[in-house]
């Protein structure tokens, strides 16, 4: 996520930091560098000379002159200045309404809306227990009523039924009263996507907005568009009482021209990020740590966060009691492990929230072959129970029968017995506790090279 943008601002700013003594000469060099850089990522012209303006005025001030490590304190002044540009903190939904409270979401066509109003819905499901019905409104596009219905089966919320041959107002009005009855806290409506220039359409949103008066009214749009994202978003804002902007395929915006725009030229407040495809990848926006990690410093806030909502305490309670007992670590633990990795976005997600990982982390993207984790988990789901439990069971016509019932090599199979085997070790050192054990545990399973060097390249 905006790796572009971090590798030109780390190198502008790595000349400066450890300066012992700041100048305004010097001062007036990094920030032309970091004006370069803001303008390749995209970002809004008046958003850049604003944000070059106020560091430059603080820089030059009393409070860095003064500092002890004049460098560090010019990277705190930066970091600030990126927090205030998108916002200083995150503002949630406001749901204080008489129930149902409606969240309505409006954007152009293929920003993701419909996937948008799934992942909210569970969000506010699994985090804020709110019991949540979903309605769609998009009457011109044939596939989006069914869409959205097997989404919300997908994340277990209640789906309101409409039909293309209705009017869009009188579908909400319908799943309002639906929704009344089943008690639901929240109803998510969904759009048709739309252009800020189509006046009819337009002036249909509006009327659905008024028949409906939404607590949230939601501008979802693709990050991946840079300053256009912020310039759409103002367009809409003219037309429709907007509350908040979701920015949605941030995970493969490398730029970040959208998240620094949006605020400044909207007026309106980033809510929440779409970090992927899956219904679990929406976070909620936080411009202190992500200016965090636009500065390469990682977000360890975000990753304890994660670490409570996706990783099953259950399993990972059980793994522990089993590996204190000193218990065999199996195939089906492994698994386990390898599911966890995966709900909290893989190894390349976890690295980019770790300070200074940011690179190893697009290291890890480019190097490691990302599917082999399916495959391993492929691999493991075709064995028997008996060989989950006793891989050494895995034998001659055992892998022959493996491979070819998961689809992969026998090469596959031996590297994914080798790697358990060295978790294992590990496991084994973690015996009786003690961090060192287990600090020593995972440097040998560490191949020349760090992290990564053991798994499999494309």
């Amino acid at each position: 996520m905006f790796e572009s943008l971090t590798d030109r601002l780390s190198h502008s700013l790595r000349s400066i930091t450890g300066k012992a003594r700041l100048t305004e000469e010097n001062i007036q060099e990094t920030m032309r560098e970091v004006r370069m850089a803001l303008l390749e990522a995209d970002v809004a012209l008046p958003v850049v000379k604003e944000f070059v303006e106020s560091v430059k005025q603080r820089a030059v001030g009393q409070d860095v002159m003064k500092s002890l490590s004049p460098g560090q304190a010019f990277l705190k002044i930066v970091q600030a200045e990126l927090e205030a540009v998108m916002g200083t903190a995150n503002e949630g939904l406001n749901l204080a309404t008489t129930p149902p409270a409606v969240i309505m979401m409006a954007g152009l066509q293929g920003a993701g809306k419909t996937t948008t109003v799934a992942k909210l819905a569970r969000l506010l499901k699994e985090r804020d227990k709110k019991k949540v019905t979903v309605v769609s409104a998009d009457v011109y596009r044939p596939a989006a009523i069914k869409q959205l219905e097997t989404l919300a089966g997908e994340v277990g919320v209640d789906f309101f039924a409409s039909d293309i041959e209705q009017k869009p107002v009188a579908i909400v009005q319908a799943a309002l009263a639906h929704a009344r009855i089943k008690f639901s806290d929240v109803l998510i409506v969904d759009t048709a996507g739309r252009l800020a220039v189509d006046e009819a359409m337009m002036a249909e949103i509006a009327e659905l907005h008024a028949a409906v008066k939404p607590v949230e009214t939601l501008f979802v749009v693709d990050a991946m568009t840079g300053q256009d994202a912020a310039n759409t978003a103002r367009a809409f804002g003219e037309a429709l009482p907007l509350t908040g902007v979701v920015l949605t395929k941030v995970d493969a915006d490398t730029r970040g021209g959208a998240a620094l725009s949006v605020r400044s030229i909207t007026g309106k407040p980033i809510k929440f990020l779409g970090v992927g495809e899956k219904t679990t990848a929406l976070d909620p926006f936080h411009p202190d740590r992500l200016a965090s990690r636009i500065l390469g410093m990682g977000d360890m806030l975000s990753l304890i966060e994660e670490v409570e909502q996706k990783v099953d305490k259950e399993k990972a309670a059980k793994l522990a009691r089993k590996v204190k007992k000193g218990k065999k670590f199996d195939l089906e633990d492994f698994r386990d492990q390898l599911q966890q990795m995966n709900n909290m976005g893989g190894m390349a997600g976890m690295l980019d929230k770790l300070p200074g990982m940011g690179n190893m982390a697009q290291m890890a993207q480019q190097n490691i072959d990302m599917k082999m984790f399916a495959r391993m988990e492929v691999m493991i789901n075709s064995m028997t129970p008996k060989e989950r439990r006793n891989p050494e069971l895995i034998q001659g016509g055992r892998k022959r029968r493996i491979t070819q019932g998961s689809g992969t090599q026998v090469q596959d199979l031996n590297r994914l017995l080798k790697q358990h085997k060295q978790m294992q070790k590990m496991m084994k050192k973690m015996k009786g506790g003690g961090m060192e054990k287990m600090m020593r545990g995972l440097g040998g399973m560490m191949p020349p090279g760090g992290p990564g060097g053991g798994f499999p390249t494309r």
